[in-house]
């Protein structure tokens, strides 16, 4: 996968690498508040984090997913990825950023990143993203970049196993030009 940077005002995404194990873990993988609406769990030791960066790094090696770094700092303060699920169709497979980090605009340039990303240099045809019908900052996110609400799918929690529903937002690659 080749490494796709993009830069973003105050923002840039791009591929980790093993140095950005201890930013992640002390800004966004400690955190369960991080964690709360995603599909991990908090990550609590060194080691751990360690271990969950050389599987972060294998992932991003082959997949569109990329480390969010804040521009000011250098510091490595989340993650944001695609997968793509059938030709030209993305889905996001997660946008998180450390809880120091949100209500900065930083999660807006983040999608838009992804959005570049998806279809500037994927060529997708279509962009999928999805939240838990409980998760408002993401929903205004997705809203506010543009993407239209699409049926609500049940799920089932990964922390607890129990059931909960994920609404999903979608822009076609018509609609991101059209906007540009």
């Amino acid at each position: 996968m080749e490494k796709a940077v993009v830069i973003m005002p105050d923002i840039t995404l791009g591929k980790g690498s093993f140095s950005d194990w201890e930013a992640l873990w002390r800004n966004i993988w400690s955190f369960p508040e991080s964690a709360r609406y995603m599909q991990w769990e908090p990550t609590h030791s060194a080691e751990a984090a360690r271990a969950r960066m050389e599987r972060t790094l294998r992932w991003q090696a082959s997949h569109p997913a990329f480390t969010i770094y804040e521009n000011a700092t250098g510091q490595a303060i989340g993650f944001a990825g695609l997968l793509e699920h059938k030709p030209g169709l993305y889905l996001d497979t997660g946008l998180a950023l450390g809880p120091a980090y949100t209500g900065r605009g930083y999660g807006r340039q983040a999608l838009r990143a992804l959005m570049q990303v998806a279809f500037e240099q994927l060529g997708a045809q279509k962009l999928v993203c999805g939240c838990r019908t409980e998760n408002a900052p993401s929903r205004r996110l997705q809203l506010g970049c543009g993407l239209r609400y699409s049926p609500t799918g049940p799920s089932n929690d990964p922390h607890t196993g129990a059931p909960c529903e994920i609404e999903f937002y979608a822009m076609t690659r018509e609609e991101y030009f059209s906007k540009l």
